[in-house]
């Protein structure tokens, strides 16, 4: 099949974080089941949630509290509930959460689960900030909370289409992108929590910029609100579809819960690919120099 169609889910997240774990997954989980399900009957046939959906983005402290809302992937219980929507609904959804390893090892993962139910694998992030933001004792401290990914770039043959995954701070390294593409994505799905300030100029330079580079089409989602008690700053929205010219196919609101819906168009991937031949004409032989120095 030749066009697809994406749904991306952006949300807001309401519960206050002095709530327990088990509050915020409850609420979040619920809501997002109400929103998969929307996009599916607008069409969607692969649906990507935002970063570590299932609560606030809690790494803006840093407390043990938080270790709580790791799971297992796939053996834990929202990726098998998760597996039982997909196949009830016939769609490819991508999974972020925050997974726990053995008795105590944490990464920031999305799992890929195929149109009939079944665990595809899963994407660790690779790059973990580790910075300041909104004032005061908040920021991005995510090294506290992950370890950095350790399964490469991984490509997942869904029903639909070949998936890519990078997830939020990955998209500001052109490397990994590069590596999905070379790796046969179709589209790469980045699900982010990002709030106004610098990032937000650059949200829609990058992963256009990657979608030109490679030839493929890339969905960038982000978070919507702000999230009490750090109150850090407005997670932005804006998540959108951008084909493989750069060209931004469809966009959601700045504040809205939304599910937004654009098609990919697989001929347009190739037509791209046969004028800019940008695989054929790299150099990997001389790039020895970017992982030495």
């Amino acid at each position: 099949m030749s066009i697809v169609t994406i749904g991306l889910i952006q949300a807001s997240h309401d519960v206050h974080g002095d709530e327990p774990v088990a509050t915020h997954k409850e609420f979040a989980i619920q809501k997002h089941l109400g929103l998969v399900r929307n996009a599916a009957a607008q069409g969607a046939q692969i649906v990507c949630l935002q970063e570590i959906f299932y609560g606030p983005y809690f790494c803006a402290e840093q407390t043990t509290k938080w270790y709580d809302a790791a799971e297992e992937i796939p053996n834990g219980p929202t990726t098998k509930l998760f597996q039982d929507i997909a196949k009830e609904l016939g769609i490819v959804i991508i999974l972020p959460i925050y997974e726990r390893e053995g008795i105590a090892s944490y990464y920031n993962t999305a799992a890929v689960i195929d149109a009939d139910g079944s665990y595809l694998g899963k994407y660790r992030k690779h790059h973990i900030p580790h910075v300041a933001a909104g004032g005061g004792s908040c920021g991005f401290w995510e090294k506290y909370y992950f370890k950095p990914g350790n399964l490469g770039y991984p490509v997942f043959d869904t029903s639909f289409a070949k998936v890519g995954v990078y997830i939020c701070y990955d998209r500001h390294f052109p490397e990994g992108a590069r590596a999905l593409g070379l790796g046969g994505a179709e589209i790469v799905f980045n699900p982010s929590a990002t709030v106004a300030g610098t990032s937000e100029h650059l949200w829609k330079l990058e992963q256009p910029a990657h979608a030109v580079a490679n030839g493929y089409y890339v969905a960038a989602i982000n978070r919507v609100g702000t999230e009490a008690p750090w109150n850090m700053g407005e997670f932005y929205g804006q998540s959108y579809l951008v084909d493989p010219r750069g060209s931004i196919v469809t966009i959601g609101s700045r504040d809205q819960d939304e599910v937004i819906i654009g098609e990919m168009d697989k001929t347009l991937i190739r037509e791209v690919r046969n004028v800019w031949q940008f695989y054929r004409d790299r150099r990997p032989e001389t790039y020895d120099q970017i992982t030495q120095l």
